[in-house]
């Protein structure tokens, strides 16, 4: 159970700068060295170092050792969807006139992004409306599930295996920071997002989160999901 000092000590950690940086480069789902994200957070490797100590120690981030390196990657989808919760009320605080645009300014950011290890922007809305317009997925509120017809459709596709294990939801609901509408996340937008990315119908864009949807993927997502204003 949460106590009020547990929630302060991981707000502190989140509220410093450098640190909000971190976590931020980290929501693509990729694990990143501490070299990579002093440049982030433009501080030095030591500052970072301890910086990143600081947030593994309240449970924020996990470090993996490979050979002689450490890469550090958020703990979980919870924390993810923490940090992206941060960013919507972040992005839509008035300062002196209500803002007339929510969420990045960056047109590719909104058009297809990675939300930790989903689809968001316009391709992950639009990816959750037309799931849930041909009945594969029924989202009601904080809740969604995916139906016998879904799960058959994600199976043919070669996007969700037979059997699907472990305590993470198959299907849930986050709401996006662009569209304030819902995209999909869990199991299933997990799955979506890594075949989405093993057929190269989208690429990583360089230094963001953003994505770049191929001509393969205009024609992957169209087939696979009826959505055709997916562009490049």
């Amino acid at each position: 159970m949460a106590t009020s000092n547990r929630i302060a000590e991981v707000a502190a950690a989140v509220g410093e700068p450098a640190r909000a940086a971190m976590l931020a480069a980290l929501m693509d789902g990729r694990a990143l060295t501490a070299t990579e994200l002093a440049g982030v957070a433009a501080v030095t490797p030591q500052t970072a170092s301890s910086h990143l100590a600081r947030l593994s120690t309240v449970g924020l981030i996990a470090v993996e050792k490979q050979g002689r390196h450490r890469y550090h990657r958020l703990a979980g989808p919870e924390v993810a969807r923490m940090i992206e919760s941060v960013m919507q009320i972040a992005g839509g605080v008035p300062r002196q006139r209500p803002p007339r645009r929510v969420g990045p300014k960056d047109a590719a950011l909104r058009e297809a992004r990675t939300c930790y290890d989903h689809l968001a922007g316009a391709l992950g809305v639009g990816i959750a409306d037309a799931l849930r317009t041909s009945g594969a997925v029924e989202i009601a509120g904080d809740a969604a599930v995916l139906t016998g017809i879904g799960r058959a459709r994600m199976q043919d596709l070669g996007i969700l295996a037979p059997e699907t294990h472990g305590a993470r939801p198959v299907c849930r609901p986050c709401l996006d920071w662009s569209e304030r509408r819902l995209h999909l996340a869990g199991v299933l937008g997990a799955a979506i997002c890594a075949h989405a990315l093993e057929r190269s119908w989208v690429r990583r864009r360089p230094g963001t989160r953003a994505l770049e949807v191929t001509p393969a993927g205009r024609i992957g997502f169209r087939d696979a999901f009826g959505v055709d204003h997916a562009a490049g």
